[in-house]
């Protein structure tokens, strides 16, 4: 796992013979101080003192990569380690002035992005703060460097190429497409109807590629509504877009609102074609006033609208950070349930799978289509098309199933994982940073523990997922769109995480799996039983680390 071991107390010699492997597939020489990746350099090493906010200040010796931050103590037994990729740092201050007299209270403060800080003291002598400042900035923020992401320059070898998971032509076939009613369009090849869009798309086939121009020009970021799943049995489908460009003044588009009738139709339906517009109805129409909107009653009589009132970025960001300074580092036991309400984490948690129950249900017991969107289509409405995808294909719950609904509609769907996530990027500060992503992990995680048989990977593949999410050891969470990653050319350059899992599955398999073929799985969305993911958001603390777990 890229980064399981903050702090790790080890009870086996670090002075073992012969070759170790970590637990993030690193292989450790018995005459090399740090472990390595093929492809991975030394930069610089330094005497400091962690300040280890559950066992007070330890003396180390802190070595620094193009790739990781270790950090091994030289009294402690057993041995205190830190291994940390770059990219999991979000920020790196300067703590102390020259001044400064209290013991420890010179030296750096690092922010990072999986809900925990590090602090190291360093002597105040020469330059020696300024020399770890800038060789950590330059490695941790390549980006704004203009280096390299690791991922080009790591040369580790798997037995299985990660790459070839996902095909989409090889996924539309196993869902039964194209048919008579849709057929595959290669009107976005080149990405020249829609920049963030994959290149092959999957459309009504009564729509010809002239009246998808005309639909883009009145859609968000000309994000069109394409099919994103369809039921075997009721041929219903789950459809994805952005908001329509209605404004204040009410536009209409007669090409949109007939696009919409040949949707609904394609399934034989009488009934109207349902739209979840993932936003609450206030921040809907408010985005009138910016050019977006939604599909009112007038326009669209076919269609059924209804909001489902999840908050957008911001307000998601906001949510993690509280959920961060009650858990990390110290948990206060008196008052938390009260503190993790006030976080409302797990509010957001409930109106996100709440929202993709509906959909899942409007789709298989409803029998009809629907079409989500938010405002521009790649965040929340991926939340919700993905776990509904999730709910109603046993497919996507196996291992490279899961694989391929996250290359599918997150990767090539562009959810804008470079801004979201800042890979690289020391703009800490960023409005565009959310942990859209992280939350819909944590959905899949809340549905694992209610269905715990159902799933075929582990709750080790889905923190090893958000370590990678950070790491930029693989090129996979790379940049915000397919055309983007096409044009740096991420999969000649760089390895796929998939690779690494899928070269060792029974390590993220489990062993409860019992495959099951064509159940829905509807979770209990009630506060009652969603609960806080304590192994993945407090994992750091030793006292609150089950036994045995890491």
């Amino acid at each position: 796992m890229a980064s399981s071991s903050t702090p790790k107390y080890n009870s086996n010699s670090l002075e073992s013979s012969g070759k170790r492997t970590l637990k993030d597939g690193t292989n450790w020489e018995q005459n090399e101080e740090i472990p390595r990746l093929p492809g991975e350099t030394r930069v610089t090493d330094k005497d400091v003192i962690y300040m280890c906010p559950f066992n007070g200040p330890v003396k180390g010796r802190v070595y620094i990569t193009n790739y990781r931050l270790y950090l091994r103590s030289v009294e402690n037994d057993p041995v205190v380690v830190l291994n940390v990729p770059l990219g999991v740092i979000s920020r790196i201050e300067k703590m102390g002035g020259a001044s400064s007299r209290g013991e420890n209270s010179y030296g750096l403060d690092i922010t990072c992005k999986d809900m925990r800080n590090l602090r190291f003291a360093l002597k105040q002598e020469g330059h020696s703060r300024r020399d770890i400042f800038e060789v950590l900035t330059k490695y941790a923020f390549p980006q704004s460097h203009n280096l390299l992401f690791f991922a080009f320059v790591n040369e580790e070898k798997f037995s299985e190429n990660g790459w070839m998971v996902y095909n989409p032509m090889s996924e539309y076939r196993r869902q039964g497409l194209p048919n008579e009613r849709w057929r595959v369009t290669f009107i976005n090849e080149h990405y020249g109807l829609c920049d963030t869009y994959p290149a092959l798309l999957v459309v009504p086939y009564n729509a010809t590629d002239e009246d998808l121009k005309k639909v883009a020009a009145f859609r968000s970021r000309n994000r069109i509504p394409v099919l994103s799943w369809i039921h075997p049995e009721t041929q219903a489908v789950i459809m994805r877009c952005s908001q329509p460009l209605v404004g204040m003044s009410g536009k209409r588009n007669k090409d949109d609102e007939r696009y919409l009738d040949i949707i609904r139709e394609a399934n034989g339906q009488i009934s109207k074609l349902t739209i979840y517009d993932a936003r609450p109805n206030v921040n809907a129409v408010a985005n009138k006033a910016t050019g977006g909107g939604y599909e009112g009653e007038d326009a669209y009589p076919n269609a059924e609208l209804f909001f489902l009132d999840i908050h957008n970025i911001h307000v998601m960001r906001e949510s993690l950070k509280k959920l961060k300074d009650i858990v990390y580092p110290n948990v206060e036991e008196s008052h938390w349930l009260s503190s993790l309400e006030s976080t409302h984490w797990l509010e957001h948690i409930k109106l996100v799978l709440t929202g993709a129950i509906q959909v899942a249900d409007k789709v298989s017991s409803g029998r009809s289509s629907v079409l989500v969107h938010c405002s521009d289509g790649w965040d929340r409405t991926a939340q919700l098309t993905s776990l509904a995808m999730l709910m109603l294909d046993s497919y996507y719950r196996t291992i490279e199933g899961f694989e391929v609904l996250v290359q599918k509609e997150w990767i090539s769907f562009g959810h804008k994982f470079a801004s979201r996530i800042g890979h690289g990027d020391k703009n800490h500060a960023d409005a565009d940073r959310s942990p859209i992503f992280l939350q819909f992990i944590d959905c899949v995680w809340q549905m694992s523990k209610q269905f715990p048989t159902a799933f075929e990977f582990n709750e080790q593949f889905l923190i090893t997922i958000l370590d990678h999410l950070y790491s930029c050891r693989f090129g996979t969470f790379l940049y915000n769109s397919e055309s983007v990653r096409e044009k740096e050319k991420v999969t000649e350059k760089t390895l796929s995480l998939w690779s690494l899992i899928n070269s060792e599955k029974s390590k993220y398999t489990n062993p409860f799996y019992s495959k099951e073929l064509n159940r829905a799985l509807y979770p209990v969305a009630s506060m009652r039983h969603l609960e806080l993911w304590v192994s993945y958001y407090i994992r750091w603390n030793p006292r609150i680390r089950q036994q045995g777990r890491w």
